[in-house]
């Protein structure tokens, strides 16, 4: 059973309104299946409300900022517990110390970075947690065709393409997560 889930998403809420419903649907759906949510520490965007609707649902909700983002995106005082970090790297290795799956909602550059970064951290072999993109609305459709892309090209092994697992709704993203098994192990770090 997955206790934690990290999440990733955008500081802004992006022109689809759909974008921010999904968001706190999702985070409404953890909480109330007593998964904590573990996400950037911020109080904007999607990221804002993945946390606001965990918490509206009594659910456990871990900031993670560093310092740099503290006042830039306004970080939410009112969580179970916010962490600040020196820097973006012991941020994300922080996150992953704490998540048992890693969730990424749309958003820009730091959410395709903090989803690159995980899922190399599990091609090397230093987690085996799962990795979901909910793709809403088809948002990240051109990704995927990209990454299978690179499968095609021979740049990525088609076991490597598999680590990350597509859902397109949160009951899809529900549904996956109840059959992973939990993972054993922990970033140690030696990411940093």
């Amino acid at each position: 059973m997955i206790r934690n889930a990290a999440v990733f998403c955008a500081s802004a809420s992006g022109t689809d309104p759909v974008y921010k419903a999904v968001a706190e649907e999702l985070g409404h759906a953890l909480a109330t299946r007593d998964i904590g949510v573990v996400y950037g520490g911020a109080n904007v965007g999607l990221m804002q409300a993945v946390a606001q609707a965990a918490l509206a649902a009594n659910g456990r909700v871990i900031g993670v900022i560093p310092e740099i983002l503290v006042d830039r995106e306004v970080a939410h005082t009112g969580l179970t517990e916010l962490h600040i970090t020196n820097t973006m790297h012991t941020r994300k290795a922080m996150m992953g110390e704490r998540a048992d799956a890693f969730i990424v909602l749309p958003g820009g550059f730091g959410t395709l970075e903090e989803l690159f970064e995980v899922l190399t951290w599990h091609m090397l072999k230093l987690h085996s947690k799962p990795i979901l993109l909910l793709n809403i609305n088809g948002f990240y459709d051109q990704l995927v065709a990209f990454l299978d892309h690179c499968v095609a090209e021979g740049m990525l092994k088609p076991k490597a393409r598999e680590i990350l697992i597509v859902a397109d709704s949160v009951q899809d993203i529900l549904l996956k997560l109840d059959l992973i098994p939990m993972p054993q192990d922990k970033f140690d770090g030696k990411l940093l």
